[in-house]
């Protein structure tokens, strides 16, 4: 196991820091990979791809063959998608509903295609997770995702879909201040039920990319992007479906659903800033730009 977390933390970390070498001697400067942040300071989203990168290097490192597919499918999809409305970015419609509305006009923006493409992606990736027998408990008793009606089986294929597209969203959502979405990535694996050994290789490969990500990401000088976010969300939301029971299954689902309508109306900023702890973990390590 340990070999296993330590291989996928260093293919990631190394994934990262070649896609991001390869960027800079490419791009540098060039406009496509430089946004204004909050504080009006210019960053780099070359961090993004570089993390998707990490990422991906990792996860081909996991041993299990569905698990495999199914994380490299999820976050090459999200990143993929979330890389069209970086780079390529159509259309003024902003957030999931304005996104939506959009799509209800007839026009087919960047946002659109990715808030459509991910769920499918996820769908495809949550398929090919829950169509094996695979272990449950402690001492690794099995079951079959075949022993179920098969309106169940779809149920639960539909929820762990949409629990891996409500995690890239989230994770997107919350990429608007330096180091918060990889904060986020942290506390949420640290948090994971890991009795089961099929969380501990991907959950390497993101602890590599996060690591290799951090130092610029709290200094304010790169940010992950859509391309990033979604990708890291992704990532962690396959970890969750996996260890998570049917039913956990339901409530994540639940939550992230809230979590994204509640978006659409409050400032997850002003929530953060406004709330001890919450406030202190937010801005630890962050520098003042």
């Amino acid at each position: 196991m340990i070999r296993s977390i330590v291989s996928t933390a260093v293919a990631g970390l190394a994934g990262f820091a070649a896609t991001k070498a390869v960027l800079r001697s490419r791009l540098r400067t060039h406009d496509s990979v430089v946004r204004t942040n909050h504080a009006g300071h210019d960053v780099s989203l070359a961090e993004g791809p570089a993390v998707a990168a990490g990422l991906l290097a990792g996860s081909l490192l996991i041993e299990d063959p569905r698990q495999r597919s199914a994380t490299l499918l999820a976050t090459a999809a999200a990143g993929s998608l979330g890389a069209v409305d970086d780079f390529c970015e159509s259309g003024s419609s902003k957030g999931l509903r304005g996104h939506l509305s959009a799509l209800a006009r007839g026009e087919i923006t960047t946002g659109t295609i990715k808030v459509t493409g991910i769920p499918l992606a996820s769908i495809a990736a949550a398929a090919i997770l829950r169509s094996r027998t695979r272990p449950s408990g402690l001492f690794g008793s099995t079951h079959s995702t075949s022993d179920r009606p098969w309106y169940a089986a779809t149920a639960d294929v539909i929820v762990t879909g949409g629990v891996i597209a409500g995690s890239a969203n989230l994770f997107n959502l919350l990429d608007l201040r330096p180091g918060r979405a990889l904060k986020a990535g942290a506390l949420t694996l640290a948090f994971t039920d890991h009795h089961r050994r099929v969380s501990w290789a991907p959950a390497g490969a993101i602890a590599g990319a996060t690591a290799a990500a951090w130092p610029d990401d709290l200094a304010g000088d790169a940010m992950l992007g859509d391309t990033g976010a979604n990708a890291l969300g992704a990532a962690i939301g396959v970890i969750l479906a996996e260890t998570a029971t049917p039913a956990q299954r339901r409530l994540i689902l639940a939550v992230l659903a809230g979590l994204t309508l509640a978006s659409e109306k409050v400032s997850f900023t002003s929530v953060i800033e406004s709330t001890p702890g919450l406030r202190e973990i937010d801005s630890f390590g962050r520098e003042d730009k």
